[in-house]
């Protein structure tokens, strides 16, 4: 629980079906963390707005201290923008700490099982196996599967998702009938550990070097002006580049070794393949032959279309995946997920981390 009104509703929506419900806060106060992300300053208001939920609903909390482990996931998002690649915190803490420290607290404590606030369904294949299987939530502007591939298919036996087969209009209705203490809130911000949206501070904070000036050029090489740090942009950006071309620009790659940002043209962004590597597979058995899926390449992307070849890597084990996409695809961007639904853009198959691109003119 977070005493926002989703995990709330799931925990009423669970009570209403007869379950025993605790709930469980995940602490990332960083109130003795190594690093200075200004979570101290609404720490205590968290807390209270969860208490507040789970009195409201009548039920016993319990509170896990991972503000430790929140140092891996800031070192993570650090390191990514120190290559040149653009972090997806959110996916790594749902895996590490909520699917992974939280969950694991849960089941040890006597849970039968694990459910959250997320709009994504778990359903059961209908033969001999039961296999259960990761789905988009019924609500297509919500849907947050995105942001699960990464939890370990053998967790999926044990998870539970009340809210998958809402539309968010339907959880304020109830969130209002249960009359829960968070319908006033507004929605949390993306990336908690940043809570004025400003990552700059913190990436120069810890990273100062990564502030440095380097040349800002053309995709002929031609230099263009100069930038304060590649960690400012990100591919596809078009707004805040201070350089006037007299034709919209975008950023089209970022050089980490060269300290070098690359703009172009908005043709220049399209590209169709790219390359994923710590691939997840939420399917059994594992894929060793190509198929045609939908892929997602970011968190608000529609998904296109294309085709999927699993690869393996020097071990044996098919963790890298090579998509090649229908048409042309915009801002393929190294450092977020390429996810990989069924050909109904129902199913979550698998998903990796973007590693290189080609462009579109190119094959």
């Amino acid at each position: 629980m977070s005493g926002g009104v989703d995990s709330s509703v799931a925990a009423g929506l669970l009570l209403q079906s007869g379950c025993e419900v605790t709930g469980v806060f995940m602490h990332l106060g960083c109130m003795t963390s190594r690093y200075d992300t200004g979570l101290a300053d609404d720490a205590d208001e968290k807390v209270f707005h969860v208490r507040e939920a789970a009195s409201h609903l009548g039920i016993e909390l319990e509170v896990l201290d991972l503000q430790k482990d929140l140092e891996h996931i800031i070192d993570y998002f650090v390191d990514e923008y120190r290559h040149g690649r653009t972090p997806n915190p959110c996916v790594m803490c749902n895996r590490q700490l909520k699917f992974g420290k939280l969950m694991d607290y849960a089941l040890e404590r006597g849970a039968d099982y694990f459910a959250t606030g997320h709009y994504a369904q778990i359903r059961t294949i209908l033969d001999d196996s039961d296999q259960k299987q990761l789905c988009r939530g019924i609500d297509k502007t919500k849907d947050q599967s995105y942001a699960l591939f990464d939890i370990a298919r053998d967790r999926l036996d044990k998870i539970v998702l009340p809210l998958g087969e809402y539309a968010k209009t339907q959880v304020m209705e109830f969130a209002r009938q249960m009359n829960l203490p968070a319908v006033e809130q507004g929605e949390s911000q993306e990336i908690c550990f940043v809570p004025d949206d400003d990552y700059a501070r913190l990436v120069t904070a810890q990273v100062p070097e990564l502030s440095r000036p380097g040349p800002v050029v053309n995709t002929s090489g031609e230099t263009l002006g100069e930038h304060q740090g590649i960690f400012h942009y990100t591919i596809g950006q078009r707004r805040g580049l201070g350089i006037a071309l007299g034709e919209p620009a975008y950023v089209v790659g970022l050089d980490a070794n060269g300290n070098t940002v690359v703009l172009g043209s908005r043709d220049e962004l399209l590209q169709r393949r790219l390359c994923a590597d710590r691939v997840n597979w939420l399917t059994d058995p594992i894929p060793t032959e190509p198929f045609a899926a939908i892929i997602q390449i970011r968190y608000n992307h529609h998904g296109v279309a294309g085709m999927v070849t699993p690869l393996a890597d020097e071990n044996g084990r098919v963790s890298r995946a090579m998509v090649d996409f229908n048409e042309p695809v915009s801002a393929i961007t190294p450092g977020q997920a390429a996810v990989f639904y069924s050909e109904d853009d129902q199913v979550l198959l698998g998903g990796g981390w973007i590693t290189n691109v080609a462009q579109a003119s190119s094959l």
